[in-house]
């Protein structure tokens, strides 16, 4: 009896000895509400402004939660029969549970053959316990949270929320969590519309995901279907005949493609980016934001259109492409982004935001609205713009630059402007130097890295530019000087229920109410007597712009805006320097049949600024007095002009008065350049688009 009582006594302080250790561990957990859940993420979602859906961001896990109300009854009957049957009327643990499985392991050798977590536990594993281990301290220690749980919430609370983060097996490297994502997944269907096989097969998921994955193993998918569902019979949530026909259907898969397809990827790639740099790889990937685009559909139908119908030169299969640019001068929000498809390996680009391409003559506008804010007056101030011209430059060496014929004369800078005279820009580059024109580009939008060189005064860039970066840029002048970054993000929506508005506040004032105005007036010129006339007018007072043509015709701009839009169009070949065309003619009627659909027979007029800026006339080695306008040298060229049946300067106001215009675009390198004939008062027909010359 001795060593008897011994061991009895031995055993009895094992077990007083136990029991405290367990409750001290039980004690030790730390209170629920000093913990954080596991952040087990959340899809983000990029929309149209109409509230479209676009495409949800790729991760390695999707998630989507529900109400409890969009979860159907069949579902949660089904999860509580093979996950926690007495789930209603137990608490936070079940005692009988436990009993049952501490008698099934020790009948199997003390292996675990039955477990005995309640749904309770089981949510505060998927939100507490970042990394589960199998041990007696961590099942204590789920244990207490798990009682703190259940007093803090209703049992339909636990339910749900466990239906929302249970993990439902892994499908392409994407791990389905929650019972709306598995549902998309394997039924492509929202979790309110699943039927009782459909539920059933999915709340047998997360004991094993991996195990009874419907995709991987159908058979073993189908075998657990059939238990929870002999489980639903058995409890009594569906009945004998139920049960049988239901053991009779397949898995009547769906693989849906919810999270995988996106319907505009150029848009969703801007989009995408754009949130990264703001919020973070993370938080973008698994935060469950709801982002939506500033991209107005209509608008992008409109600019579209305009793509298809007045892109004269474009054709598939090795010929022009175009893409168009539009924004909100107001905002800076991007409200269309148009491109022709994209050449063989190119399918997945978008040339209106992604092509860096030769400016040509639409970057003079810079070298321009820098004269204006050193207080040059453009009607005051004149050069000689006879060509070939070789200039000296700063520093040493010379530079040679042409126009398209020989001579010019002597003209006003408004002249040089409305008629794009690379000369002319050549010389005022140098008067106001180079950095200064980065400077400007710089502060108005343009994100190319510059050199600070002559040739960029006349689109000669080492790095070309998109037509979103001149939009942008042209979009400072259009909103009295103040500049915003372009956005393509409306607003975000967070899951805790904080909206970010993407208004990008106030903006960076880069040039003055006034000299935003006088860049503006004067390139009004360019559309009604200049390089743009008779190709881009909407029919409104308060339209400008400035055409563009790179080196032998192989890129054509126009950038134009109104008060209400700024838009660029780029038309050439993306994969060559092969000649398409003067900016005027080929690119102005583009940005015509658009900025005409989306002005919607509206014309409000630039604000006038209250004040302008003192202006006067240059002098310099290179100016000339305004006395050498129209005399001599000045002569010469007009008989030049009469000769090749071109129009003075008195004629082609004429001409704009009638409608009609002139497309002498220059060419932006120092290179020879080529004059187009006079263009036709209309927008030519489809197959031409290109002035002879």
């Amino acid at each position: 009896m001795i060593p008897v009582s011994i061991l009895v006594l031995a055993i009895g302080a094992a077990a007083v000895a136990a029991g405290a250790w367990a409750l001290n561990v039980y004690n030790s957990a730390p209170p629920l509400a000093s913990l954080k859940p596991v952040q087990k993420g959340r899809s983000s979602a990029i929309y149209a402004a109409d509230g479209s859906l676009i495409g949800f961001i790729r991760s390695d896990t999707i998630r989507q939660p529900v109400a409890s109300g969009s979860l159907p009854t069949t579902l949660k009957e089904a999860t509580v029969a093979i996950e926690d049957k007495n789930f209603w009327t137990h608490g936070a643990l079940d005692y009988e549970g436990i009993g049952r499985a501490v008698v099934k392991d020790a009948l199997a050798g003390g292996k675990p053959v039955q477990g005995a977590s309640t749904i309770t536990q089981q949510l505060v594993r998927n939100l507490y316990i970042q990394h589960p281990e199998q041990t007696i301290e961590r099942k204590l220690t789920e244990a207490h949270l798990a009682e703190d749980l259940f007093e803090a919430h209703s049992r339909n609370w636990i339910l749900t929320s466990y239906l929302n983060t249970a993990p439902y097996g892994t499908v392409e490297g994407q791990t389905a969590v929650g019972a709306e994502a598995a549902a998309q997944t394997y039924f492509s269907k929202p979790a309110k519309e699943l039927n009782l096989t459909e539920a059933a097969l999915i709340a047998g998921l997360p004991q094993a995901p991996s195990e009874y994955n419907p995709i991987l193993d159908p058979k073993a998918a189908l075998q657990r279907r059939n238990e929870v569902l002999g489980t639903m019979v058995e409890q009594g949530y569906i009945d004998q005949q139920e049960y049988l026909d239901a053991r009779t259907h397949g898995l009547g898969l769906e693989p849906g493609d919810k999270y995988k397809v996106i319907h505009d990827p150029f848009l969703f790639d801007l989009v995408q980016q754009e949130l990264i740099d703001k919020y973070g790889i993370n938080t973008v990937r698994k935060g469950g934001l709801k982002a939506y685009t500033t991209i107005d559909p209509a608008r992008q139908a409109e600019a579209e259109s305009a793509i298809a119908e007045s892109c004269y030169v474009c054709y598939p299969g090795g010929g022009p492409a175009a893409g168009l640019a539009s924004v909100d001068p107001k905002t800076g929000a991007i409200v269309a982004l148009a491109s022709t498809k994209g050449e063989p390996g190119e399918e997945q680009f978008n040339y209106a935001w992604q092509a860096h391409r030769q400016p040509g003559s639409s970057f003079k506008t810079y070298v321009l609205t820098t004269a204006i804010k050193q207080g040059i007056d453009p009607y005051t101030t004149y050069y000689n713009g006879t060509s070939p011209m070789t200039l000296e430059i700063p520093g040493g060496g010379s530079w040679t630059v042409n126009n398209d014929e020989p001579g010019g004369g002597v003209m006003a800078l408004s002249e040089a402007t409305w008629n794009s005279i690379n000369v002319v820009f050549a010389q005022l580059d140098l008067d106001v130097t180079p950095e200064a024109v980065t400077e400007t580009a710089h502060q108005m939008g343009i994100e190319a890295n510059l050199q600070s060189l002559p040739a960029e005064a006349i689109g000669g860039l080492a790095e070309g530019v998109t037509p979103l970066e001149m939009a942008d840029a042209y979009a400072t002048l259009a909103n009295g000087g103040i500049h915003h970054d372009p956005t393509a993000i409306s607003r975000v929506e967070f899951p805790d229920g904080k909206v970010d508005n993407i208004d990008n506040g106030e903006g960076d004032r880069v040039l003055t109410p006034g000299q935003a105005w006088e860049v503006t007036r004067l390139l009004e010129g360019v559309i009604t007597m200049g390089t743009g006339a008779g190709y881009t007018s909407i029919g409104c007072t308060s339209e400008a712009g400035k055409t563009g043509t790179s080196e032998e015709e192989s890129d054509a701009w126009f950038v134009g805006f109104t008060p209400k839009y700024s838009t660029a169009v780029w038309v050439g070949h993306p994969q060559s320097r092969e000649s398409t065309g003067f900016g005027g003619p080929t690119a102005g009627p583009i940005w015509q049949n658009y900025m005409s659909a989306a002005a919607e027979g509206e014309c409000p007029e630039f604000e006038v600024p209250s004040s302008l800026p003192e202006l006067s006339a240059l002098s310099t080695d290179h100016t000339r007095a305004s006395s050498e306008s129209g005399t001599g040298e000045e002569e010469e060229f007009e008989e030049s002009e009469e000769e090749t049946g071109e129009s003075t300067q008195q004629e082609k106001e004429e001409k704009a008065e009638a409608g009609e215009g002139e497309t002498a675009e220059p060419e932006p390198e120092p290179t020879q350049e080529n004059t187009p004939a006079p263009p036709p008062s209309t927008p030519p027909a489809v197959g031409g688009g290109i002035s002879p010359g």
